[in-house]
């Protein structure tokens, strides 16, 4: 089974599955629908991507809006780095707060981001990242917040981050608000 632990954001919740060692090595179980019971979560997985970034990297931090929302259980198999979620749910009490956790491969943890959240993680060591989406990817859908913008006050543990053109421009969090209001 896995401990879940609920984050100080509703809805995200960071996972912990039981991991037994021996002198061969490891096993866990990296995912059961049943760990969700209890939780009323959207988690019908219809998407899983992969992604390989080097030590310095910055992603996010991204959304889906609309039909396309995305929910979406994150984990690292290899390396390890700092992973935020950004509520952006329209008349939710965490609206525009942020949690942050270290996810690795020596802890296996995972964390479930509902849909309505902006994603992103920094690289702390190079890292094989993993994550399910509850809905397919949608360019016409995608939408992001500025990396380092103030008000979110993110500090990504890297000194000059590697970021890609896109997350370089995406609007503030107070710009995204004027224009979009929230998802």
């Amino acid at each position: 089974m896995a401990e879940i632990v609920k984050t100080s954001l509703p809805g995200v919740l960071e996972i912990f599955p039981k991991k037994f060692l021996d002198n061969r090595g490891y096993f866990f179980e990296s995912y059961r629908v049943d760990w969700f019971d209890d939780f009323p979560l959207d988690h019908g997985w219809v998407q899983e991507n992969q992604s390989f970034s080097t030590a310095g990297t910055l992603r996010g931090l991204h959304f889906q809006r609309g039909e396309f929302s995305q929910a979406k259980l994150v984990r690292v198999v290899q390396g390890s780095v700092l992973d935020a979620a950004v509520d952006l749910r329209i008349g939710s009490p965490t609206f525009g707060k942020s949690y942050l956790t270290v996810l690795d491969a020596e802890k296996s943890n995972l964390l479930y981001i509902p849909s309505g959240f902006a994603h992103g993680f920094s690289v702390l060591e190079d890292a094989v990242f993993v994550y399910k989406c509850s809905n397919y990817y949608n360019k016409a859908s995608e939408g992001g917040i500025l990396w380092n913008d103030s008000d979110l006050a993110i500090d990504w543990k890297i000194k000059e981050p590697i970021i890609s053109e896109k997350d370089a421009i995406w609007p503030s969090l107070s710009e995204f608000i004027k224009t979009e209001g929230g998802l």
